[in-house]
């Protein structure tokens, strides 16, 4: 990776600005980061910067899967401050997941929840295939299960 860095007027800003350069082996263009904090080194901006997509990849899921981009149930502040505390609530408990421990265990990345919901969602449905096959006749118990409901 080649890194440039100087703290420069910028002028859009009308501010000084620490600014660096990055270019990683096989990139022909530069990559730009800019920092307002100027007493930061360059080798610390570059590894919060790393942190980014980590940040990123969080939020995305957030809103996919925690409904943070759908329309809430309850308006004001008293409506979002109860999605929020369900959120956590749900996320703390995807955290005691068994295959989220045995990453976290084993020093591996922790899933997202996104990534859980979906694998929970797939093992349900794999749980309830299984046990429809050891009937004799699933295609009967499946008739008999849906008009159940």
């Amino acid at each position: 990776m080649t890194v440039s860095s100087a703290r420069l007027k910028v002028s859009s800003h009308s501010k000084k600005r620490f600014v660096i350069a990055l270019k990683y082996d096989g990139e022909n263009d530069y990559r730009y980061l800019v920092a307002t904090d100027l007493t930061w080194r360059t080798q610390d901006i570059i590894q919060a910067y790393t942190l980014r997509w980590l940040i990123e990849v969080f939020f995305e899921d957030w809103k996919l899967y925690e409904g943070w981009g759908r329309e809430a149930k309850q308006l004001d502040e008293e409506g979002s401050s109860r999605g929020l505390i369900l959120s956590l609530l749900f996320d703390h408990c995807l955290l005691l997941h068994p295959e989220q421990i045995a990453r976290i265990e084993s020093k591996l990345p922790a899933y997202t929840v996104g990534s859980l919901q979906r694998k929970s969602q797939m093992d349900v449905l794999l749980e309830f295939i299984t046990s429809l096959l050891e009937f004799p006749d699933p295609g009967d118990k499946l008739k008999l299960d849906v008009q159940v409901f």
